[in-house]
This record gives C-alpha cells, sequence and structure tokens, in this order.
C-alpha cells in the first residue's frame, strides 16, 4: 500500500551527534543533531559562546570535529579538506585582498584551480553583473562601499559554485540602515539561486527576518528548531523565550509559561477582570513611549525592589488605550492573561531535528 504522507524535504546538510571538544575538556557543540532542507535559509541563533560558529566553521571545514558526522546531500564530508566538500564560506570581515579589484578578488579561487584568465574573469563579471557591480569591477576594495564590499564577497564565494553557502554574521559590520537593506538583498539571491544558506547572527531581528528554519542554540546544544513563527509564538523553553525577546516567563501554580508581550494585558487595581483571566498583582517600574505603543515595565507585587531593579515583565499597550488610561512609575496594578495567550515552558530543552 502506497503511503499518502509527503515525503520529506531532502536535506542539504544533515549533523548527526556533532561534537566538539578544546583542551579544556567542555564541550563547545554537544552531540547535535540536526536536518537542513536543501533550497532553505537556516539561521543559527544564540548569544555569544552559544556554538553556533563552531558549528558553521566544523560544517566549512575549518573546524577540526572531534565526534559525529557531517553529510552534505548524502555524502560524509566530516573529514574532507574544505576546497573538497561543496561548501563556500562568506565572513563577516569580507577579507577581500586590498591590492586586488573587484573582478579580481571575484577571480582568485578559478586563478589557484589554473582556470585560463580570460574565462575566470569573464565568470567573475557575470557574477558581478549579477549583484549589480559589473560597473565597478575595476575598483579596489578601499574604493567601495561597505555594502558593495559585500556583494563582492558573495560573488567571490559564488564563483566555486557551492552546493551550501555558510555566511558568518555577514551583516554585523553594516550600519543599521544598510543592515536592513543587505538582509534583503540576501533573500532575494538565496531565492534566485536556490542553494542552501546557513547563517549565523546574533541578531533575533535579522533571524525573524532571513530564515526559514530557526536554530536556537545555547552552552553547545539545540534549544529549539522551526520556523521564524514556531520560535517566536510557541519558545519551547525558558531560554528561548527569554532569548528571542518579546515574551514574558510567568511562574504559576500549573508551572512555568510564556505569555507574550503584546498578549499580556494591564488593568487598574481595583479593576474588575474578564471571566477566566489568570492574574498577578504588579507595580509598575518604568513607562517607555515607543511611538504606536507604550512599553510598561512592572515587577511583582512584593518584590524586593533595588534602585537599578529592571523589569522583570513588560506589557505593550497601544497609544491611544495608554492615553485613556496612564500608569504611572510605583502604581499597583493587575497583569491578566487567558489561557489561549499562555504556553508551558520548560527550564532547559536539548531537542533533535
Amino acid at each position: 500500500m502506497q503511503s499518502t504522507h509527503p515525503a520529506p524535504t531532502p536535506a542539504a546538510i544533515e549533523i548527526i551527534a556533532l561534537t566538539k571538544r578544546y583542551a579544556s575538556g567542555k564541550p563547545a557543540v554537544d552531540a547535535i543533531n540536526l536536518r537542513i532542507a536543501s533550497g532553505s535559509y537556516c539561521c543559527l541563533l544564540g548569544p555569544s559562546g552559544c556554538g553556533k560558529s563552531t558549528t558553521l566553521r566544523m560544517i566549512a571545514g575549518h573546524e577540526s570535529v572531534t565526534s559525529g558526522d557531517i553529510l552534505l546531500e548524502n555524502r560524509n564530508i566530516t573529514d574532507l579538506p574544505a576546497a573538497a566538500r561543496g561548501t563556500a564560506m562568506m565572513f563577516q570581515s569580507f577579507a577581500l585582498f586590498p591590492h586586488l579589484s573587484a573582478l579580481d578578488n571575484v577571480a582568485f579561487s578559478l586563478k589557484m584551480k589554473g582556470v585560463a584568465k580570460a574565462e575566470r574573469q569573464a565568470k567573475a563579471r557575470d557574477l558581478l553583473e549579477r549583484v549589480a557591480l559589473g560597473h565597478l569591477a575595476e575598483r579596489k576594495p578601499a574604493e567601495l562601499s561597505g555594502g558593495q564590499q559585500q556583494r563582492v564577497a558573495l560573488a567571490r564565494a559564488l564563483i566555486t559554485q557551492p552546493r551550501v553557502l555558510l555566511l558568518d554574521e555577514p551583516l554585523s559590520a553594516l550600519d543599521p540602515f544598510l543592515r536592513i537593506q543587505m538582509r534583503a538583498e540576501l533573500r532575494r539571491w538565496q531565492k534566485e539561486l536556490g542553494l542552501t544558506f546557513i547563517h549565523v547572527t546574533h541578531s533575533q531581528e535579522e533571524a525573524l527576518a532571513l530564515a526559514d528554519t530557526m536554530v536556537v542554540m545555547n552552552h553547545g546544544v539545540i534549544e529549539q528548531v522551526g520556523s521564524p513563527h514556531e520560535v517566536y509564538n510557541r519558545p519551547a523553553s525558558e531560554f528561548v523565550a527569554r532569548f528571542m525577546g518579546g515574551h514574558n516567563v510567568i511562574d504559576t501554580p500549573e508551572g512555568k509559561v510564556g505569555v507574550r508581550t503584546d498578549h499580556l494585558q494591564i488593568a487598574p487595581a481595583n479593576a474588575e477582570l474578564p471571566w477566566g483571566a489568570q492574574r498577578m498583582q504588579a507595580v509598575v517600574t518604568d513607562v517607555e513611549y515607543q511611538g504606536t505603543y507604550v512599553l510598561v515595565g512592572l515587577q511583582k507585587h512584593g518584590a524586593v525592589l533595588s534602585a537599578n531593579a529592571t523589569a522583570a515583565y513588560s506589557v505593550m499597550v497601544p497609544e491611544a488605550a495608554f492615553a485613556a488610561q496612564p500608569y504611572q512609575v510605583g502604581q499597583g496594578v493587575q497583569l491578566h492573561w487567558t489561557p489561549e495567550q499562555a504556553h508551558p515552558l520548560s527550564s532547559a530543552q536539548a531537542v533533535a531535528a
């Protein structure tokens, strides 16, 4: 009998029990498992030291593997040299040769492979045209803007015709405006080329904007794998909820839950709440006007407050609603939410994807 279930999307990269230990013995990456679908945009996300860059370097062949396997399209590449893997790396610093033109920077790897000058320059020029830099082919890196240098670095990575493009925090050196512009271009290029992109970032906003799949890492393990919508709306653990932001982590009699900042409600201390609402007494510690909304910071009523205490909970109050019912620092209020707006959180979670 033929199965009615759709076949899983082929994996461009499959990581099996991948571990990296340094001399100290503490694992930088601890037996992680991950499948990255072919033709997808995957972001490895987490704080500094979580293992995301080490994982990327092991996939690239720039870092040795202590144990475990890395498969590219079902071919084990764990012990292959970087040049034989079918991957290409785009570095944070762009790593362009300052004395070479944009054209020669892009063509450099083909020159090292002995490709004739006319052929390698023709391929390099075609790629520069694809990233809208054909008219700047003869300029040196110092004569290009940060965004233009990034496009040169992208073209240089693509000239080797990789199956997977690895990006190590490629937007972090750019100013905020250019960063937003370039992430849109990265997404467009990934779709047009049909390649698998694996992108390391510490920016939650960047990962949400770019990824088909987000992989949230912490202390060398994977806390959660999912689409941006899944990870943001249903963080699997307390760590993911706090790291992604936009969530309140609340202890209830039933256990720890996460409630989105825009789902948590605030009301005067003596107000009657909707039937079935869960509630908590709190004190306003901070009020920040953000334009379309006011961000109200709060502490649980009875908590010991020091002069430099930060808000334990946050509520996004629409501007008009705050104008109709303003709140002041030090005011006692009620926080409330419905059971449907809360989801359970584990204290920590390592997952196999």
